[in-house]
């Protein structure tokens, strides 16, 4: 039987994510991982997922395809689309903190960028093990899940 190589839907925003850090990275060969992601953290790309246009525009685009996959041509089932609010609500939430939040007896703000960061590393780590899945290893260009 032959695997299903299509990328899940839910996997756009990872993708999004992963191509944009990987672009920072390339563009900025000097820098680590971390400080590319921190990079993208301040990006309009960034903006856009944590306000929840990206997923928006998404939606748009399947309600304009008829609510049909463009890449496997089959109808997205419902869950598919529930799961992908949910997605779009826990990644806002994420991505979206309150600065004024503190750690005791300092002013240094307190670990939400760290879940944010946290987010973002998770999100490119399942796109590049979603790579290795389906076997699209030239796509992996950041190497967080390389075995050491």
């Amino acid at each position: 039987m032959k695997k299903d190589r299509s990328k899940p839907l839910m996997l756009y925003v990872a993708e999004k994510i992963y191509t944009s850090v990987t672009k920072i990275k390339k563009d900025n060969p000097g820098i680590t991982l971390i400080e590319a992601i921190e990079m993208f953290s301040t990006s309009k790309e960034y903006i856009e997922i944590k306000c929840g246009n990206f997923h928006n525009q998404l939606f748009d685009d399947i309600k304009e395809n008829n609510y049909i996959n463009k890449e496997t041509k089959l109808k997205i089932p419902e869950e598919t689309i529930n799961l992908l609010k949910v997605q779009k609500e826990s990644v806002m939430e994420k991505l979206n903190f309150s600065n004024n939040t503190y750690f005791a007896k300092s002013s240094f703000p307190l670990s939400n960028t760290q879940n944010s960061f946290d987010l973002l590393w998770r999100m490119c780590e399942s796109y590049e093990l979603w790579c290795k899945e389906v076997d699209k290893k030239d796509l992996i260009k950041l190497n967080i899940t390389a075995e050491n």
